[in-house]
C-alpha cells in the first residue's frame, strides 16, 4: 500500500503500520527530521502539505491528512486572540471526496462548533473518510503538570524526544494520534466495502 501521510508531525498515526510505503509531508524541518529518525525507510518531504496533496494525490492508494487544528479547538473559545477557523480542513475533505479514487481519512480535533460536515468521533479526534470505521475505545490522554505530561505522553505514544531540541515537545506529542488508533483506521481501510460516507 502506497500511503501519503500529510501533516505527519512525528508520526503517531503511522507508528504501528507494517508493510507499507509511506511518503510523509511535514512543513517544520525539525519535526520532519525527528520523523525521519523514527521511520528511516519513509520518504519525508519538507513542504506545504495542502499544496502537495493538490498536485500529487493521484500517486497514492491511501491518504491520511491531519490539517492544523488550533483554530478549530474548543480551547479557541478561551483564547483572547480571536481568529477565523482555518477552512483547509473542509477544503481537503471536499477535494478528496470528489477527486481521489482510493481510501482517505481526514483527522482533526473535536471542534468548538457543530462540524460543517458530519464526522465520526474516536478518542479525542474527529474523522472524515470514505470508508467505514468501527467505533472502539482507546486509552484517554490525561492532563497533568507539563513535565509530567510530556513524560506520560512519551510513554503512551512510544516516542522518546529527550534528545530533541528547539521544539515544544509537549505540543508535538499532544498533536500525535494514538498509534493503536492509527492502526485501527488503516486496517479499516483495507476491508472490502463500498464507499459509504457522504
Amino acid at each position: 500500500m502506497n500511503i501519503l501521510n500529510l501533516y505527519s508531525g512525528i508520526g503517531g498515526n503511522r507508528k504501528l503500520w507494517k508493510d507499507v510505503k509511506v511518503t510523509a509531508i511535514e512543513l517544520n524541518s525539525q519535526i520532519a527530521n525527528i520523523y525521519q529518525g523514527f521511520f528511516p525507510s519513509d520518504k519525508v518531504i519538507v513542504e506545504d502539505a495542502h499544496q502537495y496533496l493538490l498536485h500529487n494525490y493521484k500517486e497514492f492508494d491511501f491518504i491520511w491528512s491531519s490539517p492544523p487544528c488550533p483554530t478549530h479547538s474548543r480551547m479557541r473559545l478561551s483564547n483572547k486572540n480571536k481568529v477565523y477557523p482555518d477552512m483547509t480542513l473542509y477544503q481537503e475533505i471536499i477535494f478528496l471526496k470528489h477527486n481521489f479514487k482510493g481510501n482517505w481519512i481526514v483527522e482533526n480535533v473535536i471542534p468548538y462548533y457543530q462540524p460543517l460536515i458530519k464526522p465520526i468521533t474516536l478518542n479525542r479526534h474527529c474523522f472524515w473518510s470514505n470508508f467505514h470505521i468501527s467505533l472502539k475505545e482507546f486509552p484517554k490522554m490525561h492532563t497533568c503538570k507539563i513535565r509530567k505530561e510530556r513524560e506520560f505522553l512519551q510513554k503512551q505514544f512510544g516516542f522518546n524526544l529527550d534528545k530533541a531540541t528547539n521544539i515544544d515537545k509537549r505540543k508535538v506529542l499532544r498533536n500525535c494520534v494514538l498509534p493503536e488508533l492509527g492502526l485501527h483506521i488503516l486496517n479499516a481501510s483495507k476491508k472490502p466495502q463500498n464507499n459509504i460516507l457522504f
